[in-house]
C-alpha cells in the first residue's frame, strides 16, 4: 500500500547535511505537535537553521535511520518566531552576528529585527557592542546573503545547481537575477566553472529558443573562448563552424549567421587565407587575442633591431674581472652568452637543466650592475620567482605583480606609465602566453633591455600562443642555446636522464645493486634518478602511496608534505590527480572525529590538507600554482584558512572553494615554474593520450634531489619516443618573420 502524502510544517532546527551542487539536504525540523525535532529530506537551494519550512511528502521507514518524511516539495520563508529568528542570526550566516548578539538584538527588536537591518540599521547600535564598523558589517553581510539567495533560488528554480552562487554574486553584485534573466548566455564568459551547457539549459527554461541568433552567437563566442583555453590564438573558420553546428545540434547555416553578425559587430575578427598558419582556411580570432599578436611581433621586432645603450663594456675584460670576483670560469657557450647579452638589446638564453643558465645571469647582473644598470627580474609564477630571487639574491617579481594588475582595473603600468629599469630578465618564459607578454612589453620604457629566459622543450604556456617556440623559430632575437651540461651538475642522474630523454634516448633504467625495488630499500642514494618497475595501475598508485608516506621520510628525512610532489599527466582515471590526492589524503591526513572537514565541489578539505591555488586571485594575494596548507576550518562562519608558501595566508568561503583542489597530486603543467625536493611521477599506458616526451621531461626537471619513476617501462618508452606536440593555432612566427 503506497504512503499517504502529508504536509508537515515547523522551523529548521538544524541542517545536518546540505548539497550546494544538488540542493539535497537533510534537516532536523521542529513542529508544534512532536516534542522532539523530525528528520526532513528534501531538495532546496538554501537552508539555514531557524527558518521557516512547509513540506509535502511522505513519511519512510529508513532501516538505518528510523522514521524519515521525504519531501517531494518544500517552501522556505524567513523565519516567523522569536526562536526562529534567534536561531536564524544566530546561525553565523550573518557576518558580525553570533548567538550573543542574536539574543540581545531579538530581545530588544523582537520579530521587527530583519526591518530594523534592512531600513534603520542606525539603531543596531543601541545594541551594546554593537558600533558603527560593526553596524557596517552586518548590514553589508546581510545584503550579500539576500542577494545570494536570491540567485541561489533563481539558479534551482531553473535545474542548475546553486554551488556558484557566491561566485556569480562576486562578479556581478545585486543585479545579478536580473543579469541572468536578460542574458543567461553571460554565465559561460564571465564565471569559472560554468560552460556553455549550464548557460544554455538556464536560457532554455527562460523559452530561449533553440534557433535563436543569442543562442548561436554565444555558443560561436564560446568555442573560440574554449580554444583559447586550449592555447590557440584562433580557430581555422571551417573547424570553428563544424565544431558549432555540434554544439548547437543545428545545421552550418545557423553558426554561420552567427559568425558573420559577429563579425560585422567586431566581436570577432577574420583573417582571409592565414598564409602565417600552415592551413587552407580563413582564421577565426577573438580580437584581443589578434591585437596581442600585432603589439609583441612589432615590440619584439622593435628590440631586435635596435642597438643597445649599455655603456661602454670591454667584453674580454669584464668576463675576466668577472672570473676573478667569482672564481667561475665559464665554459665557451656560457661565456658566448654572456658576450651576446652585453651586445644585444634583447637577447634569449635557452636550454636544458644543469646548463648554466643561472651562473650565465649572475654573471651578467653583476657585470652590469657594476656600470650601474638597473635589473629588474621577474617570472610568470609566485614560486618562480621566489627561485629566481633566490638564485642570483636579488629581488624578483611575478608578471603581474610587477606590471602592477588589479581586478577591477587591469594592469597599472603600460606605455603611459612604463616600468623603470634598464634592463628587464623574465625567466621560465616558455610558461608567458601571448596575451601576459603583450601587457609586459606595452609597459617598457623606451630605452629598456630585455633578457628572456626559459627551457623551449618544456610545456608550452597553458595560456594561448606558442611565445618562446615562435621567438626562437623567428630567428628575429639573437638566442644562444645551451646544450653543455655544466660540470657541476655532471654526476646528476636527474640532469643526465633528462638530457637523455629530451633527445629520445632510453636511459637506463637499471637499478643499482643496493636498490630493492620490491621492498622499496632505496639505501643507494648517490643516484638521484630511480625508475621502479610496477605493472598495474593499482600496484603503481600503492607503491607511490607507500614511497609518500612511508619509504622517502624514512629513509630520507624528507616531509611528505612539503618536501614530496606527485606529478602525474591527467586529472582523471585511478592514476589521476582526483583518486590520487582522494588515496594520499587518506593515507596522510584520514578523516577522524575531531577533525572537521567541508565538502564543496566535488573534494573534501580537512585542517592539513596541502593544497593548490587554481587561479590568480589579485584580492587574496594569492596566484595560479601557489601551493599550500590548510591551517584550520572554522565552523561560524564557514571559512578555511590556508597558508601558503612564504608564509602568506588567505580565506576562503564555502562557495570559492573552487579555487583550490587538494595538492598531493598535481598535473605535470601545473608543476611548470616550480622545483621540488623529490618529485615522485606514474607512468602507466592509462595515461596513452598524454604519453609525450615534452610532458615527461618537465616531470623530471621539477626534481631538486630526488625522482622517482614509477610503472611500465613500455609506456615510458612510448612517451620518449613521442616527441610530436599538440598544433597550435598561431599567427605570431610569420608576424614576427620579414
Amino acid at each position: 500500500m503506497a504512503p499517504s502524502h502529508e504536509q508537515i510544517t515547523g522551523a529548521i532546527d538544524r541542517v545536518t547535511f546540505h548539497a550546494e551542487d544538488t540542493g539535497f539536504a537533510i534537516l532536523k525540523v521542529r513542529t508544534q505537535n512532536r516534542s522532539e525535532p523530525v528528520t526532513v529530506l528534501c531538495n532546496a537551494p538554501a537552508v539555514n537553521p531557524g527558518e521557516k519550512i512547509d513540506a509535502r511528502g511522505a513519511w519512510v521507514d529508513v532501516p538505518e535511520y528510523g522514521r524519515q518524511f521525504k519531501a517531494a516539495s518544500v517552501e522556505i520563508a524567513p523565519p516567523g518566531s522569536v526562536e526562529g529568528i534567534e536561531r536564524f542570526l544566530g546561525s553565523g550566516l550573518i557576518h558580525g552576528i553570533g548567538p550573543t548578539y542574536a539574543r540581545k538584538l531579538v530581545d530588544k527588536f523582537g520579530e521587527n529585527i530583519f526591518d530594523i537591518i534592512d531600513h534603520s540599521s542606525k539603531r543596531l547600535e543601541e545594541i551594546g557592542g554593537i558600533g558603527k564598523k560593526r553596524r557596517i558589517e552586518i548590514k553589508s553581510s546581510w545584503e550579500k546573503q539576500k542577494a545570494i539567495r536570491g540567485i541561489m533560488v533563481f539558479l534551482y528554480e531553473h535545474g542548475v545547481g546553486t554551488a556558484r552562487a557566491l561566485r556569480i554574486y562576486k562578479t556581478y553584485g545585486e543585479n545579478a537575477v536580473e543579469i541572468l534573466r536578460s542574458n543567461p548566455y553571460q554565465l559561460a564568459k564571465d564565471i569559472h566553472g560554468i560552460g556553455f551547457k549550464t548557460a544554455d539549459a538556464i536560457a532554455r527554461t527562460l523559452g530561449i529558443a533553440k534557433e535563436s541568433p543569442e543562442r548561436a552567437a554565444a555558443g560561436v563566442h564560446h568555442l573560440l573562448q574554449t580554444a583559447s583555453d586550449q592555447g590557440h590564438c584562433a580557430l581555422p573558420e571551417s573547424e570553428l563552424l563544424a565544431q558549432a553546428a555540434e554544439l548547437l545540434e543545428s545545421g552550418e547555416e545557423i553558426p554561420r549567421a552567427a559568425l558573420d553578425s559577429l563579425l560585422v559587430s567586431g566581436e570577432l575578427i577574420r583573417k582571409e587565407n592565414s598564409s602565417f598558419i600552415p592551413h587552407p582556411s580563413s582564421f577565426i580570432y577573438l580580437p584581443e587575442l589578434l591585437h596581442a599578436e600585432k603589439t609583441v611581433a612589432e615590440k619584439i621586432r622593435g628590440l631586435a633591431d635596435a642597438a643597445p645603450s649599455y655603456p661602454p663594456i670591454e667584453i674580454d675584460k669584464a668576463l675576466e674581472w668577472s672570473r676573478e670576483k667569482t672564481g667561475i670560469e665559464l665554459g665557451e657557450s656560457q661565456a658566448r652568452a654572456v658576450t651576446e647579452a652585453l651586445r644585444n638589446r634583447a637577447l634569449i638564453i635557452t636550454g636544458g637543466p644543469g646548463v648554466g643558465k643561472t651562473t650565465i645571469l649572475n654573471v651578467i647582473l653583476r657585470i652590469l650592475t657594476a656600470k650601474k644598470i638597473n635589473p629588474v627580474l621577474c617570472a610568470p609564477t609566485g614560486r618562480a620567482a621566489k627561485r629566481l630571487s633566490e638564485s642570483t639574491g636579488r629581488d624578483a617579481f611575478t608578471i603581474h605583480r610587477l606590471l602592477e594588475y588589479q581586478p577591477a582595473t587591469g594592469f597599472g603600468r603600460n606605455e603611459d606609465r612604463p616600468l623603470v629599469g634598464d634592463l628587464f630578465v623574465m625567466d621560465e618564459t616558455s610558461m608567458v602566453d601571448i596575451v601576459l607578454m603583450h601587457h609586459f612589453l606595452k609597459a617598457l620604457p623606451e630605452d629598456a633591455h630585455l633578457l628572456l629566459v626559459g627551457d623551449t622543450d618544456q610545456l608550452p604556456s597553458v595560456g594561448p600562443g606558442n611565445l618562446l617556440r615562435d621567438l626562437i623559430a623567428s630567428e628575429t632575437v639573437t638566442t644562444v642555446r645551451l646544450t653543455d651540461i655544466f660540470r657541476q651538475n655532471a654526476d646528476s642522474r636527474i640532469v643526465q636522464v633528462a638530457h637523455e630523454i629530451n633527445h629520445g634516448h632510453i636511459p637506463d633504467l637499471t637499478p643499482p645493486p643496493a636498490l630493492k625495488t620490491e621492498n622499496l630499500k632505496l639505501e643507494t642514494s648517490q643516484r638521484d634518478f630511480h625508475f621502479i618497475a610496477r605493472d598495474t595501475p593499482e600496484r603503481i598508485a600503492e607503491t607511490i602511496t607507500h614511497l609518500v608516506r612511508e619509504r622517502l621520510p624514512e629513509k630520507f628525512g624528507l616531509d611528505p608534505l612539503h618536501d614530496i610532489q606527485v606529478l602525474t599527466p591527467m586529472h582523471r582515471n585511478s592514476l589521476g590527480t582526483v583518486a590520487l590526492n582522494q588515496r594520499l589524503q587518506a593515507a596522510l591526513n584520514p578523516e577522524n572525529e575531531i577533525k572537521f572537514e567541508i565538502e564543496r565541489f566535488g573534494v573534501t578539505f580537512r585542517a592539513g590538507d596541502k593544497v593548490l591555488q587554481l587561479r590568480n586571485n589579485y584580492e587574496k594575494d594569492v596566484f595560479n600554482g601557489d601551493i599550500g596548507v590548510i591551517t584550520g576550518i572554522d565552523t561560524d562562519p564557514v571559512k578555511v584558512h590556508v597558508r601558503f608558501d612564504g608564509g602568506r595566508t588567505a580565506e576562503y568561503e564555502p562557495g570559492e572553494l573552487d579555487e583550490l583542489q587538494l595538492a598531493y597530486a598535481i598535473t605535470i603543467h601545473k608543476s611548470q615554474g616550480s622545483e621540488f625536493p623529490a618529485v615522485i611521477v606514474p607512468v602507466s599506458t592509462q595515461h596513452y593520450i598524454m604519453l609525450q616526451r615534452n610532458l615527461l621531461y618537465t616531470a623530471i626537471t621539477r626534481g631538486k634531489r630526488l625522482v622517482i619513476l614509477v610503472g611500465d617501462s613500455k609506456a615510458l618508452e612510448l612517451a620518449i619516443r613521442n616527441a610530436e606536440t599538440t598544433k597550435r593555432y598561431s599567427g605570431l612566427l610569420s608576424r614576427l618573420q620579414p
